[in-house]
């Protein structure tokens, strides 16, 4: 993508009103439509979506594919896409505002520092989606089912929320089901290495990323596990 064309996205995105972005993170604040600073830690419900459903995000969202999947499939929750990349979310927004899928929102922040923007059992699920497996030595700490990355989500998530990790790299796969064995806050309900090659366990996992689509293309296994907070933690 040129310059260019990112620099008219990052224009057009402070019109949309589904878009909020946290520009400096040395100085944190949320600025919502036209840069208007905004306040939604424990109001995403009632002030964004004018409603009391629960909250799902999608962290690494990228250009929103998932997020608007799930958001179109599931009327009644509300659902937010994360991610650092402004062009990215540019798509996933413009398309949620072509379609009118008013249950959709998007963050742009950096994902370390999501609990600075939702109160303590604000979140009701968590999708991790193709997120970035991080391979290179000393990387680890920022796999996004990383010890510290779960800690985050612990105060954010309700007793009993769910985290679902949907990937193809075998790396971040093993990673998290290791992370998972020494957790005492979270309970590893379901994994598979393979979920094509059986009925899907959950519908939600039938919607396919751009992503997604190429690496099936090459014959990688997509691989799914969902972990749930512990009651009480």
């Amino acid at each position: 993508m040129s310059k260019r064309n990112k620099l008219l996205k990052f224009a057009e995105i402070l019109s949309f009103p589904n878009v909020y972005e946290n520009f400096d993170s040395t100085n944190p604040s949320l600025a919502g439509q036209d840069g208007v600073e905004v306040e939604l830690k424990g109001k995403w419900a009632a002030e964004h979506f004018k409603n009391n459903n629960p909250i799902t995000l999608e962290l690494a969202c990228g250009k929103g594919e998932y997020t608007l999947g799930l958001a179109g499939a599931f009327p009644k929750r509300n659902f937010i896409g994360v991610d650092i990349k402004g062009a990215r979310i540019w798509r996933g927004a413009k398309t949620a505002l072509e379609q009118d899928i008013s249950n959709a929102a998007f963050l742009r922040t950096r994902i370390e520092q999501i609990t600075l923007f939702f109160e303590p059992d604000e979140v009701d699920e968590i999708w991790i989606t193709f997120a970035d497996p991080f391979l290179k030595e000393g990387k680890a700490n920022r796999r996004l089912t990383a010890q510290n990355f779960l800690q985050q989500y612990k105060k954010i998530l309700k007793p009993d929320g769910l985290v679902h990790l949907k990937t193809d790299d075998p790396t971040l796969y093993e990673f998290t089901l290791d992370t998972l064995a020494g957790q005492t806050d979270y309970e590893l309900l379901y994994h598979d290495n393979d979920i094509y090659a059986k009925p899907l366990h959950i519908p939600e996992l039938e919607f396919k990323t751009f992503y997604e689509k190429q690496h099936l293309a090459v014959g990688r296994k997509i691989k799914y596990l969902r972990f749930q907070l512990k009651k009480g933690s």
